[in-house]
């Protein structure tokens, strides 16, 4: 991927992104305007962003910033392409063509995501990121199973440390290197294996099934290092903010376990209206799309696991198993607030919805998600912010 960078690029995409950022902020205008403000973050580093955007800002030099969220996620309906489909229309008696004898009814996904930034200079930037989650999938038998093992289904469950990603950021555009109100910066970085793709069945009440691999959905990584590559643009005309985050992953060798997922590419635009001194409203657009993953895992295809008998010739027993029904097109609207209780501390309540969902199905498709972030920037001895320190003469004081 390559990026070509130019003050025109710059000057179209401020524009184009100034008319897009002012339709998305239409609902939350107020009858008249606020009085102008800095923002609740630093000036430097873009002022306010939202804390769901990965990559966002570039501390001032000399300075650390952490974040601890806590997301939910509620998955529901089944979906192929962007009609649902109904459990019961999938399930049937073994060796039914499309057809299985378990199948996915909901899904909830707690994660709990930290990370930390150090900003080196003016326009560089080091970031890291690693979460744990907690999965639970609920799951429909056939009537053979049902009849079989006296229950309508069971729960899948799944916890442990997610993959650690590594992200630089650098400053490649700035009307000012102390106070911008346009800046474009590159991402760059890698994605590190620290998530289990080892999760095996331990409560599964078919004879057989407990010790064998759970289905790509419940793992916790991709078991690959994976680049990453980006592109962000940052405005700001108080009392607004704006801008787009672009974030390439990219897959390119199998795992342990002889599979890689697939590519992912995320866009995030967002507009955010500072309605008070300590508060910010913000609306964004996040849209994503994932490719399938490459093949099933060594277990499956070399001892059957996910597959009928245990056959790896036979049908996969649920549609989890299939390695071509992951991925999709999705585009999410999300709303948010940040209100700064204490200086240099955000708290941030976001709710996403889906707007569209073209998925590689049948798979589950996404209800909504929450988050709830906690944001905190400490200046070091050597900052400009620190207490004590003389101010730059480009500041004016």
């Amino acid at each position: 991927m390559k990026f070509f960078i130019s003050n025109y690029f710059t000057l179209k995409l401020k524009r184009s992104l100034q008319t897009v950022m002012l339709l998305l902020l239409a609902g939350l205008l107020l009858p008249s305007f606020a009085m102008a403000y800095l923002g609740l973050c630093c000036a430097h580093c873009g002022g306010n962003m939202p804390l769901n955007v990965p990559g966002g800002g570039i501390p001032e030099p000399k300075e650390f910033r952490f974040k601890i969220s806590q997301m939910f996620m509620q998955m529901g309906s089944l979906r192929d392409g962007t009609s649902d489909i109904s459990e019961g229309s999938l399930l049937a008696p073994p060796m039914t063509p499309g057809k299985f004898v378990v199948v996915p009814s909901s899904m909830q996904m707690h994660m709990t995501m930290l990370s930390g930034a150090y900003s080196f200079t003016d326009n560089f930037a080091l970031m890291a990121m690693t979460s744990f989650k907690f999965n639970r999938m609920q799951m429909e038998f056939n009537a053979g199973l049902q009849a079989a093992t006296g229950e309508s289904g069971f729960t899948m469950e799944s916890k442990g440390v997610g993959d650690t990603q590594l992200l630089g950021k650098y400053r490649l555009y700035s009307d000012d290197h102390l106070a911008p109100k346009d800046q474009v910066s590159t991402l760059f970085g890698v994605s590190i294996p620290t998530g289990s793709i080892d999760k095996k069945f331990s409560n599964n009440p078919v004879p057989g099934q407990n010790g064998t691999i759970l289905p790509f959905k419940m793992q916790l990584g991709s078991g690959t290092f994976d680049p990453m590559i980006g592109l962000t643009y940052q405005g700001s005309q108080d009392p607004f903010w704006y801008g787009a985050t672009s974030l390439y992953t990219a897959r390119v060798y199998d795992n342990n376990r002889g599979y890689q997922q697939g590519d992912e590419f995320r866009l995030d635009l967002y507009s955010m209206y500072q309605f008070h001194e300590k508060s910010v409203a913000h609306l964004q657009l996040n849209g994503t799309w994932n490719d399938r993953y490459s093949d099933e895992p060594d277990a499956g295809r070399e001892l059957g696991h996910g597959h009928l008998g245990f056959n790896p010739a036979n049908p996969f027993t649920s549609p989890l198993f299939d390695p071509s029904n992951y991925g999709g097109t999705q585009l999410n609207i999300t709303a948010g607030i940040q209100w700064q209780p204490l200086p240099l501390n955000i708290i941030e309540l976001n709710g996403s919805v889906p707007l569209y969902q073209n998925l590689n199905g049948p798979q589950m498709a996404e209800d909504y998600r929450v988050m709830l972030t906690w944001y905190i920037e400490l200046p070091t001895k050597q900052s400009r912010r620190h207490t004590g320190i003389k101010p730059p003469q480009e500041l004016g004081f």
